[in-house]
């Protein structure tokens, strides 16, 4: 193991590019790119409750996608999504890519202790819903 960093911006930063080269591997021959596949994954936890338009700003406000319109459009193109709502080919391309992500992925989360998952699932919502607000403050 490499020299611990600190928590912050770097160890973050290093967590997330590590985590999306990762996820880049799984996503490897399906077609999908990591902002398609983001845009997917929003899709599927709106439960169907947003259509096109709906999903479109979800997107932009959860992933800060400016082309969301576009993501949207080419998910609508491959058959995954309709009227933003996942399709049944959306769903099994749903299934493939989380049962591939479990298979590389999985060792990463296994063994935590409760308590610590407890605490960085607080520390990181906190996080995250401050950079939200300076993002909102800053017109982001």
């Amino acid at each position: 193991m490499s020299t611990p960093i600190p928590f912050g911006p770097q160890l973050l930063g290093e967590t997330e590019k590590t985590l999306g080269a990762l996820l880049r591997g799984v996503l490897h021959g399906t077609g999908l790119t990591e902002p398609q596949w983001v845009t997917l994954r929003v899709a599927a936890l709106t439960g169907g409750s947003a259509d096109a338009a709906g999903l479109v700003t979800v997107v932009s406000d959860r992933a800060h996608f400016v082309d969301a319109a576009e993501l949207v459009g080419q998910l609508t193109e491959r058959g995954l999504i309709e009227a933003g709502h996942v399709t049944a080919a959306g769903s099994d391309m749903l299934e493939t890519v989380l049962a591939r992500s479990a298979a590389v992925t999985g060792p990463i989360w296994e063994d935590f202790a409760a308590a610590d998952l407890e605490a960085t699932t607080r520390v990181l919502n906190e996080l995250l819903g401050r950079a939200r607000d300076v993002a909102q403050r800053a017109s982001l």
